[in-house]
C-alpha cells in the first residue's frame, strides 16, 4: 500500500510546486508593478520567482496584494519578517532591519506591555517627581526590561550550544540584580545591596520553588489510574545545589559569628577584620563557582541532564533563534543601558521613600527588588513546572540562587573593594537566620528528588512569614536587641 502511494504523493508535490511557482511569478509581477507605480522605477535582472524566493519579492520592497493579512499586519505584528529587510537600498534596508529587531523583541512576551512605564519612569526621575512615584514607575519599568534582557540572552545562548550557552545564561541570568546592586553600591547603599542579594536568594528558594511545587503538584496531581502522584527531578542536581547553598549559608554565618566574638574590640579593628574575612571568603566562593561550572558543564554534565522523556519534549518545543547574534547583542547592550538609568532613578528615591516611615530599606531590598529582576524567570519556572518539567524548574529556581550566592554577591564584595566601599558578607542577624533556616528547609524538601503541592505550600508559607517579619521589623532592630543582650 505504501509503495502505491509514493508516486502519487510525489506527483502531488510536483504539481503543488508548479502551482506555487506560477503564483510566485504572478506575485512578483504584481510587486514589480507596485514598485513601478510608487517609485517610478523598476529593478532589472531578477530571475523568476520560485519556492525559494522571498515572499516580499526580490527587493523586499512591498508585500503581495494577495497577502491574507495585509501590509499593516506584516509591518507591525508579523514576528518573522518585515517589508524592506532585503532591499538593496541601504536607506530602506537598515531602518527596516532595526524595526524588525525591535518588533521581534517587543512581541517576545506579553509582559512587554509594561514597557510603557520606561519613558514614564525616566521622565519622573529627571523631573524630580515625588519619591513614591519615581520608585513605583521605575519599579514597573524594570520588570519588562528584565524580560527583554532574558530574551536576548536566550537568543545568543541558543546559537552557542549547551556548554557555552549555559555559561552565557549563568553570566547574564541575574544581570538585573547585578545592575541594580552596582548602582546602589556606588551610591553607598550597602544595606540595600545586601538585602537585595539575600532577597533574590530567598525569592528563588522559597517563592519560585514553592510556586513550582504547588502549581506543578496541582496540575499533575493524579496519574492514569486516578491515584495521587508526585513529580520527580534529578536527585544529583538537588544534592549538589543544596550543598553549595549550605556553603553560601556558612559564608554568611561565619562573619556574623566573628562580629559577635569581636564585640568588645575597637570599632575600627572590628570593621577591618570583617572586611578582611569577607574579601577572602568572596575569593573562595568565586573559585568554588568556577569549579561548579566546570563540574556541571564538562566533567559531570550527565548528572545535570534531564530525563530522556523531558529531553524529547524539549527538543520538540525548540525553535530557531529569531535574532542574529549581532542583533541579540545590540538588544542586550541597549537594554542594559536603559536598566541602569531606571535603576539609578529607583535607587535615588529609596532614602526619601524610607523617610516617609511607611516602608523599610530591608523590605525594599528583600522583597521588592527581587521581584523586579526575577518576574519573567518566575513565570517561566511555573509554566515548565505545570508541564511536568521539574528539572528545568529546579534549574531556574535553585540554579539562580547559586549564581547569586556564589557569583553575584562575592563579585559585589570585590567591586566594593575596588570602589572603596565597605561591602561585606556580614548581614544583619535576622537576615542571616532567615537565610540559614530557608536553606535547611529547602534541603529537606528536595533531597528525595520528589515534590508535591503540599511541599510547595510549605515553602510559600515560610516565605510569607519572613516577608511579614521584615515588614514589621525596622532596619537593624534585631541587631540592636542582640547587642543589648550581649552586654
Amino acid at each position: 500500500m505504501g509503495t502505491d502511494l509514493t508516486p502519487t504523493s510525489t506527483t502531488v508535490q510536483v504539481n503543488f510546486r508548479d502551482e506555487l511557482r506560477r503564483i510566485g511569478s504572478l506575485t512578483y509581477q504584481k510587486t514589480m508593478d507596485y514598485t513601478t507605480t510608487t517609485t517610478g522605477s523598476r529593478p532589472n535582472g531578477h530571475a523568476a520567482a520560485s519556492e525559494s524566493s522571498p515572499l516580499l519579492g526580490a527587493n523586499g520592497s512591498a508585500l503581495p496584494a494577495s497577502s491574507p493579512h495585509g501590509h499593516a499586519w506584516h509591518f507591525f505584528l508579523d514576528p518573522t519578517t518585515t517589508p524592506g529587510i532585503d532591499n538593496h537600498n541601504p536607506f530602506v534596508k537598515f531602518p527596516a532591519r532595526v524595526w524588525n529587531v525591535a518588533k521581534i523583541t517587543l512581541l517576545s512576551s506579553w509582559i512587554n506591555l509594561l514597557l510603557v512605564f520606561v519613558p514614564l519612569g525616566i521622565w519622573a526621575g529627571n523631573n524630580e517627581w515625588s519619591a513614591p512615584w519615581v520608585f513605583s514607575l521605575n519599579f514597573f519599568a524594570i520588570i519588562p526590561l528584565a524580560a527583554v534582557l532574558s530574551f536576548a540572552t536566550e537568543e545568543i545562548a541558543h546559537r552557542l550550544g549547551d556548554t557555552l550557552g549555559g555559561l552565557v545564561n549563568a553570566t547574564f541570568g541575574n544581570a538585573v540584580e547585578l545592575i541594580v546592586s552596582i548602582v546602589a553600591l556606588r551610591a553607598g547603599e550597602i544595606e540595600i545591596v545586601q538585602a537585595s542579594m539575600l532577597g533574590s536568594i530567598l525569592s528563588n528558594l522559597l517563592l519560585v520553588l514553592g510556586m513550582c511545587f504547588l502549581l506543578g503538584g496541582i496540575y499533575n496531581m493524579r496519574d492514569g489510574a486516578g491515584d495521587g502522584t508526585e513529580q520527580s527531578f534529578a536527585t544529583g542536581t538537588a544534592q549538589t545545589t543544596c550543598s553549595l547553598m549550605a556553603i553560601s549559608s556558612a559564608s554568611m554565618i561565619i562573619p556574623a559569628a566573628l562580629y559577635g566574638v569581636l564585640d568588645h574590640a575597637d570599632a575600627a579593628d572590628k570593621a577591618d577584620s570583617i572586611l578582611f574575612l569577607s574579601r577572602g571568603t568572596s575569593i573562595i566562593l568565586l573559585l568554588l563557582y568556577c569549579m561548579y561550572l566546570y563540574f556541571a558543564l564538562y566533567t559531570h554534565k550527565k548528572l545535570f541532564e534531564p530525563e530522556e522523556a523531558v529531553r524529547e519534549a524539549n527538543a520538540e518545543e525548540e525553535h530557531d533563534p529569531l535574532l542574529g547574534p549581532w542583533s541579540a547583542g545590540f538588544v542586550l547592550i541597549v537594554t542594559t543601558l536603559i536598566i541602569s538609568v531606571c535603576a539609578d532613578h529607583m535607587v535615588s528615591s529609596i532614602d526619601a521613600l524610607v523617610a516617609t516611615g511607611k516602608i523599610s530599606k530591608n523590605f525594599i531590598g528583600l522583597i521588592l527588588i527581587p521581584i523586579v529582576g526575577n518576574a519573567a524567570e518566575h513565570v517561566t519556572a511555573c509554566v515548565v513546572a505545570v508541564k511536568n518539567k521539574m528539572d528545568l524548574a529546579m534549574g531556574v529556581a535553585i540554579g539562580s540562587s547559586i549564581q547569586i550566592a556564589l557569583l553575584v554577591t562575592p563579585s559585589l564584595v570585590m567591586l566594593g573593594w575596588a570602589l572603596g566601599k565597605p561591602m561585606t558578607l556580614h548581614f544583619e542577624t535576622f537576615e542571616t537566620i532567615a537565610f540559614a533556616l530557608s536553606v535547611i528547609v529547602v534541603t529537606y524538601t528536595v533531597q528525595d528528588g520528589k515534590s508535591n503541592y503540599l511541599e510547595g505550600a510549605m515553602l510559600i508559607g515560610l516565605y510569607i512569614i519572613i516577608a511579614v517579619a521584615f515588614w514589621a521589623s525596622p532596619a537593624k532592630a534585631l541587631d540592636t536587641v542582640v547587642a543589648m543582650v550581649s552586654r
